[in-house]
């Protein structure tokens, strides 16, 4: 496993399973497998209601609790709640998380930061970041954060690479882990001729140049599925690397659009929103 160092110094691999839109079911079951095939990141959060299914998989893996890197993300309702983050562990069946996220900009996400710099004094998270917080909302936190964050979870794909936001990441060493990273069933991404050619070249699938993109561009990418087959191919991507010159051709791709468009209604929406989290 190919791994990035964090601006505090810790190692994260740079490709990782993802629970979004899982069951409890089929969280447990992908975070079983994908620890088994060589996996060691998974990404879970409050809000998609299988951090209990996800703490089963990493402990029916075998693997060693120091040997996962456990991410997971505080809900905006979650965020005055000042046991949100023992009741996350108490959750995943953990002591500490590798990475603490808030998840949303919305509702009063400064106390959920305040309470990500609380949980990485003690100790119960090794790295923090936000996730969603771009534009005035990253500029505002950058005026407020006693912590600087490790990572911040954003769309990122060929056709929105985040330019401006790098910028600013750049400045503090923030490294950003990609969500929609194949382009959200968009087939026109995978579609287009230049990762055929490059898929036909390496002898990958387009999915697989792309995610490899990801880990060149010094992303993080935790793609997501329930289709072990899948998870097996999204994992095999470390055995070839895009040259100077292909990685140039792929950015020409990039149109400054993103798939996702997040309104205001949608945040206020979020704060007032309560995950109804698992019982067993």
């Amino acid at each position: 496993m190919e791994n990035i160092i964090l601006n505090n110094n810790l190692e994260c691999p740079v490709i990782g399973i993802g629970t979004f839109m899982l069951s409890p079911a089929e969280a447990e079951n992908s975070v079983r497998e994908a620890l088994k095939m060589g996996y060691s990141l998974v990404d879970t959060a409050n809000a998609y209601v299988n951090e209990r299914a996800c703490g089963r998989g990493i402990k029916d893996s075998g693997l060693k609790r120091e040997d996962v890197f456990v991410s997971t993300k505080l809900w905006p309702s979650e965020y005055e709640n000042e046991n949100a983050v023992d009741e996350t562990l108490e959750r995943l069946g953990v002591g500490y998380v590798d990475l603490l996220y808030i998840h949303q900009p919305a509702g009063n996400w400064l106390a959920g930061y305040r309470q990500l710099e609380k949980a990485y004094k003690e100790g119960k998270a090794k790295s923090i970041g936000i996730s969603n917080f771009e534009g005035k909302y990253i500029e505002e936190l950058e005026t407020k954060w006693e912590i600087v964050p490790q990572f911040i979870q954003v769309e990122a794909h060929p056709y929105f690479t985040q330019k401006e936001l790098r910028k600013t990441l750049d400045k503090y060493g923030i490294r950003l882990m990609s969500w929609y990273p194949l382009g959200h069933g968009d087939k026109s991404l995978l579609n287009e001729p230049v990762f055929a050619e490059l898929g036909k070249k390496y002898g990958k699938s387009p999915a697989q140049v792309i995610l490899r993109w990801h880990t060149q561009m010094g992303f993080v990418v935790i793609p997501g599925s329930k289709n072990v087959n899948h998870i097996r191919d999204n994992l095999d991507i470390l055995d070839f690397r895009l040259t100077e010159e292909e990685m140039e051709e792929i950015a020409k791709l990039d149109k400054g659009e993103r798939y996702y468009h997040r309104t205001d209604e949608q945040l206020d929406g979020f704060a007032a929103w309560r995950p109804s989290f698992e019982t067993k």
